[in-house]
């Protein structure tokens, strides 16, 4: 079942340290256009869970600790001149583990260790060298680096990270499950042109090592209008194809694989609403499949702490590929549920998902919030997923101190099914009550 996991593992802790904290890289030199930074980003979790849902594991709780820290260099050397046009790299390493007991899912089992590369990339910017496209109209990539795409419904970086416990370990990646500490593809090449508002797209060749997934080779086109009131976006995915010695009956079908996708993000001029919608389609060697969600929000700005609302109705198809869809904007985008998305299923398969928001901003340094998932499974006999309906409650909440984010988080989820009935849970169904620290920093 690990293949509805997209990018595939949570990368809420890695977000977090970027998007919460505001942190900036420290700079090591700037003159003369040339700009070098430093760039060190970690976390470290704590995670128990009162069931397990794997079979090795056996019925009973689970505890264990991730953590990775990940450090390099990034530069920019611009050329200070009628074009302003630019160059820029980033070189990092990643060195991370997971120890106690492993996972509560089975994906590893708490003696990973591991230091690799990450990123390794170089690109030029146009500036304004061709005003037609806009600033910076034309931007070349190429290297290991991370491809987003839209809302990260289909892609968005390579962050599966699988330990030795899975399968008979020749996959292992190095663990850190959760907290995904690598989630850059090995080769890329990524051109992207007409700037940052307006009508513009990308093409991007993409060649994934993540064993776990068979290595697929994959092209993707985007053409999008990105505009003020918001965006609107078509992605065509052609998979080239996969490492034939790890592919399964499943993973197997990426290679040939055609996915046509129609999203939509934005507020339509409305201040406090938001609204956000994408249709996937995918033509695959045994049938087509499909994914797709509906969403929206209300901010009252005007109200104290500023609660937000919300409600997503998601439905993947029986035998739908989630490829490396993955964390964008939140918990829930695109592991719903942190028991449900992470360790016991759906994994983006099979299964339709009611999803209710609240969230709260209590201060500037303060976020938290309420999420309610219940999960349906469309095909119960679906001998690769089971029956993996269920329900589950998760409140948050991330406090930025300086350079480091603390982030707390209790779920509470409740299968239909055990595993000995067709669902994942190891000998019951009972309410499971999981809960995790995680510690983030960024410079």
């Amino acid at each position: 079942m690990i293949m509805g996991k997209g990018l595939q593992v949570s990368l809420l802790a890695v977000e977090i340290v970027m998007v919460s904290t505001g942190a900036s890289a420290y700079e090591l030199h700037s003159a003369d256009g040339l700009t070098i930074n430093l760039d060190v980003r970690g976390a470290f979790g704590m995670f128990h869970s009162d069931e397990s849902y794997d079979s090795a594991l056996g019925p009973g709780s689970v505890r264990w600790q991730e953590g990775f820290v990940r450090y390099g260099l990034s530069g920019e050397q611009r050329f200070p001149s009628a074009t302003d046009s630019s160059l820029y790299s980033e070189l990092n390493v990643a060195s991370y583990g997971t120890w106690g007991e492993g996972d509560a899912g089975g994906f590893t089992d708490g003696s990973e260790r591991r230091t690799a590369f990450d990123k390794a990339y170089a690109g030029w910017r146009s500036g304004g060298l061709l005003p037609a496209l806009g600033k910076d109209g034309i931007d070349i990539s190429v290297g290991s680096q991370k491809v987003s795409v839209g809302d990260g419904f289909i892609i968005n970086g390579d962050g599966l990270s699988v330990g030795k416990s899975f399968g008979d370990g020749s996959r292992n990646r190095g663990g850190a499950y959760y907290l995904t500490p690598r989630n850059a593809f090995e080769q890329t090449a990524w051109l992207r042109l007409g700037g940052k508002q307006g009508l513009r797209g990308d093409l991007i060749w993409i060649k994934s090592d993540n064993e776990a997934k068979a290595k697929p080779e994959l092209g993707v086109a985007v053409l999008e209008h990105v505009g003020d009131t918001g965006t609107l976006g078509l992605t065509y995915v052609k998979g080239l194809g996969v490492d034939d010695k790890l592919a399964n009956p499943f993973s197997v079908q990426r290679d040939g694989l055609e996915v046509t996708s129609l999203r939509g993000q934005g507020n339509v001029g409305v201040k406090d609403l938001f609204l956000s919608f994408e249709y996937a389609r995918q033509d695959k060697q045994l049938g087509d499949e499909s994914a797709w969600y509906v969403e929206g929000g209300w901010t009252f700005s005007d109200v104290a702490w500023q609660p937000r609302v919300g409600y997503r109705y998601t439905r993947y198809s029986e035998n739908y590929d989630p490829l490396f869809s993955g964390f964008s904007r939140g918990y829930g985008t695109w592991f719903q549920g942190e028991v449900a998305g992470n360790y016991s299923g759906p994994f983006q398969s099979n299964a339709g998902i009611h999803m209710l928001s609240l969230g709260l901003t209590p201060g500037p340094d303060v976020v938290m919030g309420v999420l309610y998932f219940d999960f349906d499974t469309l095909a119960p006999l679906n001998p690769r997923t089971g029956d993996l309906s269920g329900k589950e409650v998760d409140v948050y909440m991330d406090w930025t101190v300086g350079y480091f984010t603390i982030s707390p988080l209790v779920g509470l989820y409740r299968p239909e099914k055990n595993a000995a009935e067709g669902g994942s849970q190891q000998g019951s169904d009972d309410l499971n009550l999981y809960s995790q620290l995680v510690v983030s920093f960024g410079f």
